[in-house]
């Protein structure tokens, strides 16, 4: 968005950054023993499969020509969603913070639909015995998204894991990290040998920094609150999905582009 790359090199070759960030935060999750192995392997087994569809899908969309518009049109409405309702849901809890008001939390022993499907498995990192069904579809889901957008998914992970599967919050980021950090690698292994779309020197940088930035972001983590937090991110993800919608509305400064055609 902010450096012309082209949204089929940028989604590829951005999975690199989130393996760099993913591996440095799950190594001290490992260290804590706040990190659920069984529960992130299920996660793991979905997000090959919807790592491997959204590749397919990419690789479709390319063929077709219409891979750019596509993901550039997923951003904005994925990217508009997400931060309006996590700005939303976060100004709601500081308003109760500075009135006072105790948010309203569920009990842990209350259960909700997801927990009477069949299939269940017992996690005893994560003290939950619940049905394999939605811990698959939500990884495979995060997979797609990998594949589609280049994004790791945390930010969607980690909420429906607390608030659909009431995992543990300080096991839920260890456990999101050690699953991500695998479809990542997958998804970049696919899109470098079915599409040759992942720049090796970018991928580097990215990862550089990904691995220093997630030291920093953990200590200034501790200096603001949860909804503080919240709202900062929603904030960034709102002013990047402003941006790109602004780029699909305003003339390019250079209106056609050329391909080289690969030889038959």
């Amino acid at each position: 968005i902010f450096y012309n790359i082209p949204p089929a090199i940028a989604v590829a070759t951005g999975a690199n950054q989130v393996i760099a960030a993913s591996f440095s935060g799950a190594l001290s999750h490992i260290k804590r023993k706040t990190l659920d192995f069984k529960l992130g392997t299920v996660l793991l087994i979905g997000g090959v499969v919807g790592s491997t569809v959204g590749a397919y899908v990419y690789a479709l969309l390319r063929a077709l020509g219409q891979l750019d518009l596509f993901i550039s049109l997923f951003y904005v409405v994925f990217l508009s969603a997400v931060g309006g309702l996590m700005l939303v849901e976060s100004l709601n809890a500081m308003r109760k913070t500075r009135a006072g008001i105790a948010p309203a939390l569920k009990k842990s022993g209350q259960h909700n639909w997801i927990h009477r499907l069949p299939l269940k498995m017992r996690f005893r990192t994560s003290k939950l015995f619940v049905s394999i069904i939605p811990i698959l579809a939500l990884g495979a889901g995060i997979g797609f998204l990998a594949a589609i957008m280049g994004v790791g998914g945390g930010f969607l992970m980690v909420p429906a894991l607390i608030y659909l599967l009431k995992v543990p919050t300080n096991v839920v980021v260890g456990t999101s990290l050690f699953q991500i950090i695998f479809v990542s690698a997958y998804t970049t292994i696919i899109h470098a040998v079915a599409n040759q779309s992942v720049d090796v020197v970018l991928a580097f940088c990215l990862m550089v920094g990904g691995v220093a930035g997630a030291q920093y972001g953990a200590k200034a983590g501790q200096k603001l609150r949860g909804e503080q937090l919240r709202a900062l991110l929603a904030l960034l993800v709102l002013a990047v999905g402003l941006r790109l919608a602004f780029d699909l509305f305003v003339e390019p400064n250079n209106v056609y582009s050329l391909t080289a055609a690969e030889a038959e």
